[in-house]
């Protein structure tokens, strides 16, 4: 990645799936930082001028275990500021001569600290905090030149500092969001320990991204991969700031789209890039590669594959054609990982990051791919973005691939389409939709007996899903009132007859994901 600020945090990621939430909350505090796995560290991450504090994430394996991750012991040498979270806090416990022994009782969950002696960290916090707790070993023995900061509610020491040597461990996770008081702990860390000044600022992402793109493609002709989408349509505009004509956006219509939106997408674009605008209709090549698939990890294989292989079939019409431009986000290289190679689990394939083939004709850009959702929503308001586009939900790239749970077929679609069509229109139509970060529907693959008019009906049932959120890393459901469900479950199976069950999913994420596929 490059360095978008004089000051930096590194993030050293053991395998915690909270990693991202590191990033995050950094982040939102306007402060740059660059996640890497704990086995990928060089010299020259180390050794930057920019690194002004190094923080240690959590993980599932046990310090005691022989062959779990270990600190790379060069970060001791730096002189930067150092704060360990959970397993982080564990290692630097070890290095310092402490002991970590097996907790009877794993805390797991909210739990309570109680404050008893005065740190940098916890400067202006209560004495008692809920906190978010998730380990089984706890430190048995403080380490040597630290002192004990804060104990859980269950007697476990949940916080310890060295402060003449400016490290710091936490035994509960403050990027988690049920960590109260974890916002200001961060922050204590980034301004108060670290003395963060200069701050990450999304125009000077776009002026060092646009001189990047420009000296890195310099007379290179790109292909954009257009969807319509809050993502690609940025992408598409930061591409154009940075090198006009050479930019060549081709929107394929896979027939996965929701209902009139090929055409919605054609009328906009066409009229921004002109002749340098091609659409590609794809329909019948992607249904029939996706016939009798039901595993929804080969359906987003399936489809990654099969938009590079229309891409590469529509780029032999424009001549040297080098780059394939892609709407990547931070949040799906982690969720897809290995981008930083680490340890942290796997939670699905992004058609755009885990669905591309081993050999390809092109080579990738992804302009946006330091980023989160509500910074690329910013930076599209800087690009002078029709806000309708950029205030659109999240659609995934597969389309409506992966809410037809099972196999895919054309009669699906046309009644996905037009319970989708319902819903969002209701969510509209009674200003509901700018309250929810993403809303849809979800054929399921599953009918029910119903009544209707005194007869009997076998048909679909369809879920619908609602979740708030500010990046789509965590999300919690969306609570309707009981007139709107009630309103939006009559209009559907009153106007689509193959439908006679509406449920709502009321699971956040974690632990479900915010699509079902």
């Amino acid at each position: 990645m490059m360095s978008l600020s004089n000051q930096k945090i590194l993030v050293i990621d053991y395998g915690s799936q909270y990693t991202q939430l590191i990033a995050r909350r950094i982040r939102e505090q306007q402060v740059y930082c660059e996640v890497y796995s704990f086995n990928k560290i060089t010299k020259k991450i180390l050794y930057d001028k920019t690194l002004s504090g190094i923080i240690l994430s959590g993980g599932p394996n046990s310090v005691k275990d022989k062959n779990s991750p270990k600190l790379d012991k060069r970060i001791l040498t730096l002189g930067k500021p150092i704060m360990g979270i959970c397993y982080g806090l564990q290692l630097l416990c070890v290095e310092f001569m402490g002991k970590i022994g097996n907790s009877k009782l794993r805390e797991y969950g909210h739990s309570t600290i109680t404050i008893n002696k005065k740190s940098i960290l916890f400067d202006r916090i209560k004495k008692r905090n809920q906190v978010w707790m998730s380990h089984g070993d706890h430190i048995e023995r403080k380490p040597k030149g630290f002192k004990i900061t804060s104990f859980s509610n269950n007697k476990v020491i949940s916080s310890i500092e060295n402060y003449q040597k400016n490290i710091f461990g936490l035994q509960f996770h403050p990027e988690v969001h049920h960590s109260l008081q974890g916002k200001k702990i961060i922050s204590n860390f980034l301004f108060k320990v670290c003395k963060i000044k200069d701050k990450f600022r999304l125009e000077n992402f776009l002026s060092t991204k646009i001189k990047t793109l420009r000296y890195e493609l310099k007379n290179k002709k790109v292909i954009c991969a257009l969807s319509g989408g809050v993502d690609s349509t940025v992408t598409s505009f930061l591409l154009h700031k940075a090198i006009k004509n050479n930019l060549f956006c081709i929107f394929v219509d896979h027939g996965l789209l929701r209902l009139n939106e090929s055409k919605e997408v054609e009328n906009i674009f066409k009229k921004k890039f002109g002749k340098n605008f091609k659409k590609i209709s794809a329909s019948k090549i992607f249904l029939s590669k996706l016939k009798k698939i039901t595993d929804p990890e080969k359906k987003r294989k399936i489809i990654g594959k099969t938009f590079i292989e229309v891409f590469e079939k529509e780029a032999k019409k424009i001549k040297n054609v080098d780059y394939l431009a892609q709407g990547t986000l931070y949040p799906d290289i982690i969720e897809s990982i290995p981008f930083f190679g680490g340890p942290t689990a796997k939670i699905k394939s992004h058609h755009n990051v885990g669905g591309l083939p081993k050999k390809m004709k092109f080579k990738i850009v992804e302009p946006l791919k330091e980023l989160f959702k509500d910074e690329v929503r910013s930076l599209g308001n800087k690009l002078k973005i029709n806000s309708n586009l950029l205030c659109r939900h999240p659609f995934p790239g597969p389309g409506l691939a992966i809410r037809i749970p099972g196999e895919i077929n054309k009669k699906k679609i046309y009644i996905l389409r037009k319970v989708d069509d319902i819903y969002i229109k209701y969510l509209k139509d009674n200003l509901i939709y700018n309250n929810i970060w993403q809303a849809f529907a979800v054929l399921l693959p599953v009918k029910s007996v119903g009544v209707m008019g005194d007869e009997r009906t076998y048909s679909y049932c369809v879920s619908l899903r609602a979740v708030t959120s500010v990046d789509g890393m965590t999300a919690d459901f969306y609570m309707f009132n009981k007139k709107d469900l009630t309103e939006i479950s009559k209009k559907i199976i009153s106007e689509v007859k193959e439908v006679n069950r509406v449920l709502y999913d009321f699971t956040s994420k974690p632990p479900g994901t915010i699509e079902w596929e």
